[in-house]
């Protein structure tokens, strides 16, 4: 057993590095298999000299996306620390070395796998990405953070978020209450994800202003959306027509994000999914990419994963 200390500027960017949260250090000492002692400005670390440099990598991880601007969360902390585990040097130097790190008005977003850095260079050189992909992959979370930013750089003057509000057989007209109640349950994951960026309080001043739309696809009929981010959430509930529908609503200096699961397709049987045909019409055309998320890109629970995986072996045997 040896021991070494790593030395910081002050206890307050110690702290930033574990969240200020001593459950994260109390994981990081299980699964370095070394024990930590911290104390204002300084971490003593002792283990075997494998993971005590296992563990200086992961801090030192750590410390150069804090100066790079990230805000690490929790699940930020655990992602860094199974990714040194696991020993893949070429993925920490491709994602972290030079991070692409979305800085927004209540947080930083960070992908955390390389097909979600790649995803985001897509949609940042393309007019329109298709993105394919079980829940949890980041997919519609990345495409709004994507969206916030280019409104806040003043690439585009508004954003438009829709989604197919007739899912799993239920059709919006046996639902209670007006339109807007009605469009609300389909939409809350979108909410979410912007509460959880920019707040609440922002949220909703720009929805009231109409710099950020959020409605039902139906709504997009007989529109040109210039300058604007449009966004087509769980567009796997489209049918062929309304995909072409709303393809078509793309106007000068938009960009277009299109997401989807393939596997989650809620429509009645004698209709075909309008992403299917999307993500094969449109492959080899220019200025658009078809892009495709495994599982293996997951970042909600590890066990999403394992769930994922088993149903996709079942339905492939």
């Amino acid at each position: 057993m040896i021991k070494e200390t790593l030395t910081f500027k002050n206890d307050q960017l110690l702290g930033k590095l574990y969240n200020h949260n001593l459950s994260n250090l109390s994981q990081a000492e299980t699964a370095l298999k070394v024990t930590l002692t911290t104390r204002s400005d300084w971490l003593s670390i002792e283990g075997e000299p494998d993971s005590l440099e296992k563990t200086k990598t992961f801090f030192k991880l750590l410390k150069q996306t804090n100066e790079q601007g990230l805000r690490i969360k929790n699940s930020d902390f655990l992602f860094l620390l199974n990714t040194v585990i696991e020993n893949k040097p070429e993925v920490l130097k491709e994602l972290f070395g030079r991070p692409t790190i979305i800085q927004l008005k209540r947080t930083s977003i960070i992908p955390k796998t390389l097909r979600q850095k790649s995803y985001l260079s897509h949609i940042e050189n393309h007019a329109v990405t298709v993105a394919l992909g079980p829940a949890g992959t980041g997919k519609t979370y990345l495409a709004v953070a994507m969206a916030l930013k280019e409104l806040a750089d003043g690439t585009v003057d508004r954003i438009v978020l829709t989604r197919p509000a007739v899912e799993a057989g239920e059709a919006l007209g046996f639902l209670p209450g007006e339109l807007e109640d009605k469009v609300l349950p389909y939409l809350i994951p979108l909410y979410d994800a912007m509460y959880e960026m920019i707040g609440k309080a922002e949220t909703l001043k720009l929805i009231e202003k109409g710099i950020i739309e959020i409605a039902p696809l139906a709504y997009m009929r007989g529109r040109t959306l210039s300058n604007a981010f449009m966004i087509l959430d769980e567009a796997q509930n489209t049918t062929q027509e309304q995909m072409l529908m709303f393809l078509t609503r793309l106007g000068d200096a938009s960009k277009m994000v299109i997401t989807g699961d393939q596997t989650q397709i809620d429509l009645p049987k004698a209709k075909k999914s309008g992403l299917v045909e999307a993500s094969i019409a449109l492959k080899d055309t220019d200025d658009i990419k078809v892009f495709e998320l495994k599982s293996q890109d997951v970042v909600r629970n590890p066990l999403v994963k394992k769930i994922i995986d088993a149903y996709i072996n079942v339905r492939q045997s």
